[in-house]
């Protein structure tokens, strides 16, 4: 979630949506996602929405987070109607929610569950840095409704750590992962970060070994990316530390390919390898498939029917909005078909399901055929009316993808 918000138009103070966004709503997947913009200390390569205690400021609280959030959740009941479709999934990112007391964040999904109603099997995430949980509270959000754990490793090696200015020592993502087993949580996940300054190949070989060895059932692999106004990109625009090598970031996504594939990873996304179909992250499936979410929390991005909005920044403004029972929205853009149909490709695209050949824009089929002849998308799939991407297609994917737009 960027740090800065988009313009738009404005947002009704009731939060009303436009009724061509409510027309089919229920006919797609339908989730929740809930920001917690807070965070013990900022790492040097986040631009996240996050504030630690010191940069919170008047006006909002830890304390009085999740009663805030449940308004929201209210409002959303409120905006959606009676043709509110039940909760498929929900989400709760960061910042660092579990900084929230484990009964907090079980309440809030509780109002989730109480104004819309969960799903059948449904998907419950919450992220983690891996020394903010331990047994108790693991064991408190597994009570509470939580199915699924993804904890922030990043790393194995302390040094590369340091330079990410994570906290955590390098063991204790692994202990993480035995202590939500333990409390009966199926579906883990670690995320990874590749590309870091004075990371070797060999430095990832061992946070992909220690991932693996771990037990999750899920890894997500990221190349670091230097955004403006972090404390990276200073350090690298002083010549403290060089900027990230994108050959270098080629070659250790094919390393994370070789050992997570070895170990009985599979991909389905250019980013994420799953041990099982149902390991896989529904949450952002859905993201990546068109489906509905409302996100709530300051700077919180939503989307149903075709609209788009997103919340005002701060938590002090977005607790003020509520209390004053006006929506938090900033501002909001009604998206067109041909805004949608380029988002689907985007989106698809890096799945390995792929993207139906049959909707790919006339203008850009020379493009198609010259991808498949250069070895980016696999042949068999193609027969079959799919454009799927190889190997080489998902390192080049970016590039590709602009190009079919």
């Amino acid at each position: 979630m960027p740090a800065t918000l988009p313009d738009g138009e404005p947002v009704p103070a009731t939060g009303e949506l436009p009724d061509g966004a409510l027309a089919g709503l229920g006919e797609r997947p339908f989730g929740f996602y809930v920001h917690v913009p807070f965070c013990a200390t900022r790492c040097g390569y986040c631009d996240f929405n996050t504030y630690t205690a010191a940069e919170l400021g008047p006006g909002a609280s830890r304390g009085d987070y999740a009663e805030t959030v449940i308004e929201e959740v209210r409002l959303a009941r409120r905006v959606l109607g009676d043709r509110a479709p039940r909760v498929e999934t929900v989400f709760f990112g960061g910042g660092t929610p579990t900084l929230l007391p484990a009964a907090d964040l079980v309440r809030v999904l509780a109002a989730i569950d109480a104004e819309f109603g969960l799903a059948a099997g449904a998907e419950v995430t919450t992220e983690a840095n891996p020394e903010s949980v331990d047994p108790a509270s693991l064991a408190e959000l597994r009570a509470g409704g939580f199915t699924r754990m993804s904890f922030g490793m990043q790393s194995a090696r302390e040094h590369v750590l340091r330079v990410l200015d994570r906290r955590h020592t390098p063991g204790r993502a692994a202990q993480a992962v035995a202590e939500a087993r333990a409390a009966g949580f199926e579906h883990v996940n670690l995320d990874l970060i590749y590309g870091t300054p004075g990371e070797s190949d060999d430095d990832w070989r061992a946070s992909l070994a220690a991932a693996i060895e771990a037990g999750p059932d899920h890894v997500s692999a990221y190349s670091l990316i230097v955004e403006d106004g972090t404390r990276l990109s200073a350090r690298i625009g002083r010549g403290e530390l060089p900027m990230p090598d994108d050959d270098v970031a080629a070659d250790r996504y094919l390393i994370a390919e070789e050992m997570l594939t070895a170990a009985g990873f599979s991909w389905y996304e250019i980013s994420n390898w799953a041990a099982s179909e149902a390991g896989r992250c529904r949450h952002n499936l859905l993201y990546w498939t068109g489906g509905d979410w409302w996100g709530a929390g300051p700077g919180a991005h939503s989307h149903v029917g075709g609209t788009r909005w997103w919340n005002v920044k701060h938590p002090a403004a977005y607790a003020a909005r509520l209390a004053q029972g006006v929506s938090p929205a900033h501002a909001r853009e009604v998206l067109t078909e041909d805004d949608r149909a380029v988002e689907r490709l985007m989106l698809e695209l890096r799945l390995s399901s792929g993207y139906p050949l049959a909707e790919v824009a006339p203008a850009a089929r020379p493009t198609v055929a010259d991808a498949l002849s250069r070895g980016l998308l696999s042949p068999a799939p193609f027969t079959s009316g799919r454009m799927v991407l190889t190997l080489r297609g998902r390192l080049l994917a970016d590039a590709l993808i602009r190009d079919l737009t």
